[in-house]
């Protein structure tokens, strides 16, 4: 029988692994505009975003934004917004990446509290579905189309 790896590497997937935290949350690995980071793989994140404080490490080009952020027990965040940044997540890749960034320090904060490392952002269901992602949860795998 074949496995879901082989099934999905046939199908031209690239296969990334997943760092699960004491906060049971997957950690991963990934590239903005060339600078390596450690970001949260969040399902339910609309959108993929990042600290205020990434902007100088991962070259992003900040507008002002009228979107309000919210979650992980804060609202009515002010954002940023960073248009046509490239990302690489093992061996996929993407040119056209908005991101949203917004202060993480309550996110950092609760990850250190629960002996976890802090993370430069997350990658949420915008990247998760231009990838055509799926998770092995029990094998603790994203796979990722290439195109």
């Amino acid at each position: 029988m074949e496995t879901l790896q082989q099934f999905l590497t046939d199908k031209g997937y690239s296969k990334i692994k997943l760092h699960l935290t004491k906060t049971n949350h997957f950690e991963i690995k990934a590239a903005i505009n060339g600078k390596k980071g450690l970001f949260i793989l969040d399902t339910g994140a609309s959108n993929s975003c990042v600290g205020f404080e990434a902007i100088k490490p991962f070259k992003l080009n900040a507008e002002d934004s009228l979107i309000k952020a919210a979650g992980a027990g804060a609202t009515d965040m002010e954002t940023k917004l960073s248009k046509k940044n490239k990302i690489k997540i093992g061996k996929w890749t993407s040119n056209k990446i908005v991101l949203v960034l917004f202060n993480l320090n309550h996110v950092n904060a609760a990850l250190i509290n629960h002996n976890s490392k802090p993370v430069d952002g997350i990658i949420g269901a915008d990247i998760l579905k231009k990838g055509k992602a799926v998770i092995d949860y029990e094998k603790k795998y994203l796979y990722l189309k290439l195109s």
